[in-house]
């Protein structure tokens, strides 16, 4: 008896071959339970069909009714369909499963470890659909329900089935494994994928509060029309948060939504700090207006300054303030229009352009007062160095003593990249004392040397510690 010819192999015949859970194995019965069988069966049978049965009485030569090798070929074979029918239901089944998790990593994730785990989940299902057409391939080939069913083709029937269970089994265990290495990556994506959902949400809502908020505002009377323009900005953004991850892309969409929460919280921020800018830029325009007027009149007293040191003191002490006079004139000048620039651009609620005219014009009167006290302090200052001079010189020598005393601590003679500049500073200060020598001394000149070597000794004070500092660690 020859087998029947196997068909090709396609998809469709797998799903066919898929039973919707495993087969219940049949289990052969035992020759005491077909005998009993039989002989129901021959009791109930009216008497002239028994007689009617073929050598129902016969003697030998006769086929052999209950029991032979036949049927325990026959039921170890149906035995391995149903193994293999249910190796080939898991495998089917994980092989569904892990695909969910493939696709889910692919939706999220583009690193090259997510691309070889969709390479290698393609070749593990190629192996799967060769070890299912060997399946099918078996099970087409033999009907094990043919009442002819000869013993040989029962038992390679049981090896060909049995064998591609094993098939089935190793391949299941192959794509297990393949499961398990897959959780870092499934986590990563899992875990972007719970956040998809909150963060649009989160998206929405901060438009949606920058929204209401940009509303408040212009029902005050403000236009915050830089603010409209950003929020309208927003909108094809909002449209592609709508259109989903699956036209756009996870990764995407999350950065997406991300951006646009900031924004709009900034955009919300402003807006409702707007009322307090423009309170902020009335008061800064009264302030300013003020502090202008008041150096005017500030400027208008370094005249009689100025006539001061011409008179008492040498040229060199008061040459670099002639000009002060009228570069205040004109600084105030430039402030005043300035300031009106900032008026009209408040009363136009361009809020940018107004901080900014409004830093000019504060940049522009510290350089007026800086100006301004210089000839004061000027003053000031020589006439206490031509009363006494000796505080400045005292002062000076008493940081090149500290210095020094700094140099020679725990050592018994001083670095010579110490020793030699503060050794500078004194003669540079002995050399200032002499300047006060004579008829007409340059007091300027004189403060300007002391301020000189006190710089120069601090730096090497600075160099000293530094030195020791890293030296100590």
């Amino acid at each position: 008896m020859t087998a029947r010819p196997a068909q090709p192999y396609s998809p469709s015949r797998r799903r066919a071959h898929r039973p919707a859970r495993p087969a219940p194995r049949r289990l052969p019965a035992s020759p005491a339970r077909r005998a009993l069988r039989d002989t129901l069966t021959l009791a109930v049978l009216p008497l002239a069909v028994v007689l009617a049965l073929p050598g129902a009485f016969a003697g030998g030569g006769t086929r052999r009714w209950f029991g032979g090798r036949s049927d325990s070929q026959r039921a170890g074979a149906q035995a391995a369909k149903d193994d293999a029918a249910a190796a080939f239901y898991e495998l089917d089944t994980a092989q569904r499963d892990l695909r969910i998790s493939i696709e889910t990593i692919a939706a999220v994730d583009d690193s090259p470890a997510a691309r070889r785990a969709a390479a290698d989940f393609a070749d593990l299902g190629r192996r799967i659909d060769e070890a299912s057409h060997r399946y099918i391939q078996a099970v087409d080939a033999h009907d094990l329900d043919r009442d002819d069913l000869e013993a040989s083709v029962a038992a390679r029937a049981r090896t060909e089935l049995t064998a591609a269970k094993d098939e089935l089994v190793r391949v299941k265990q192959d794509l297990d494994r393949f499961g398990q290495s897959l959780g870092p990556l499934l986590g990563k994506a899992e875990t972007q994928l719970a956040r998809l959902a909150p963060a649009v949400e989160r998206a929405r809502q901060a438009l949606l509060a920058a929204s209401e908020a940009l509303d408040a505002v212009r029902g005050s009377g403000l236009r915050a029309d830089d603010l409209a323009a950003r929020l309208a900005a927003l909108g094809p953004e909002l449209t592609r948060l709508n259109e989903g991850a699956g036209r756009h892309g996870v990764p995407q969409t999350l950065e997406r939504a991300e951006r646009v929460s900031r924004e709009a919280g900034a955009i919300r921020a402003e807006a409702e700090r707007l009322p307090e800018r423009a309170a902020e830029i009335d008061h800064r325009l009264v302030s300013l207006r003020t502090r202008a007027e008041a150096l005017t009149t500030r400027a208008e007293q370094v005249e009689p300054v100025l006539s001061e040191l011409r008179r008492r003191f040498t040229l060199a002490c008061w040459q670099d303030l002639q000009r002060v006079p009228e570069q205040a004139e004109e600084h105030v000048r430039q402030a005043e229009r300035k300031l009106a620039e900032a008026r009209a651009a408040r009363d136009e609620q361009r809020w940018a352009d107004a901080t900014a005219l409004l830093s000019t014009v504060r940049a522009l009167l510290n350089s007026t007062d800086e100006a301004v006290s210089a000839a004061g302090d000027r003053l000031k200052r020589l006439n206490a160095v031509q009363k006494d001079p000796r505080q400045e010189i005292e002062r000076t020598r008493f940081a090149i003593r500290d210095a020094q005393r700094l140099a020679m601590a725990g050592r018994n003679t001083p670095d010579p990249r110490h020793a030699r500049p503060l050794d500078d500073s004194v003669a540079r200060l002995e050399r200032a004392i002499e300047t006060l020598q004579g008829r007409h001394p340059d007091y300027w000149h004189f403060l300007t040397e002391t301020e000189a070597v006190r710089a120069a000794v601090a730096q090497v004070v600075a160099q000293i510690r530094e030195e020791r500092g890293a030296a100590a660690h």
